[in-house]
């Protein structure tokens, strides 16, 4: 599997161009793709990285990728990141490695997004596999995880007794769904409750969908 992963990724890299600002994911995938953009600053190449989390950003300075801050740049050029699930619309579910909402703030601002998967990451509807990460302040968190039980899911504080902690002093929910008919809809509800602050649904997200399989790599365009 860690094989396909990175396959995937330096197919993604393959985008990169002299001179751009890339948004640096988080997660087992992306961690290769980190590897690879770090490769192309050792050989010259004018890149600039933006970083997810904090663990990304240790993961690039340890290769040597000159880093700038979200708030120092207008634009980013593409993001490269990896996904939980991926629906036929390439509407995706992220944040299982914990970094989902600077992960959202890096893609919303990037010109390109481009998803590195491998094809168990694949489903006809989103929840069908596995929880949707749902981010949370701590004041309050348990009313919160009421409420979010509340639009048909079970809610599990990620860490339970020792609850998980981001990079942004917040928590996280496992929302488990059997799966999720609209995540539009269910975005709109989650953003209504006051507590949450973003949810790991990104719709209408990548540009590109990168996945591996066992014929080698397909490549997904919106």
């Amino acid at each position: 599997m860690s094989d396909k992963k990175r396959l995937a990724a330096e197919r993604a890299v393959g985008y990169v161009k002299d001179g751009m600002v890339i948004g640096l994911g988080t997660g087992s995938t992306a961690y290769y793709a980190v590897e690879a953009v770090g490769r192309l600053v050792r050989e010259g190449h004018d890149l600039r990285g933006v970083p997810t989390s904090m663990a990304t950003e240790e993961q690039a300075r340890r290769c040597g990728i000159p880093l700038l801050e979200l708030d120092e740049v207008e634009r980013i050029d593409l993001t490269i990141d990896g996904a939980d699930e991926v629906d036929g619309r390439m509407d995706l579910i992220k944040g299982l490695g914990g970094a989902l909402l600077r992960e959202k703030m890096v893609a919303y601002v990037s010109d390109q997004v481009v998803i590195v998967v491998d094809e168990t990451k694949l489903v006809s509807k989103l929840g069908q596999k596995g929880p949707l990460p749902v981010e949370v302040v701590q004041f309050g968190h348990e009313r919160t995880g009421r409420h979010l039980g509340s639009l048909g899911c079970r809610a599990e504080l990620r860490g339970g007794l020792e609850p998980f902690v981001t990079d942004n002093g917040n928590l996280i929910f496992h929302c488990h769904f059997d799966c999720i008919d609209d995540p539009y809809e269910l975005e709109l509800q989650l953003k209504q409750i006051p507590g949450v602050v973003e949810s790991g649904l990104f719709l209408r997200t990548a540009t590109k969908v990168v996945v591996a399989n066992e014929r080698g790599i397909d490549v997904k365009e919106r």
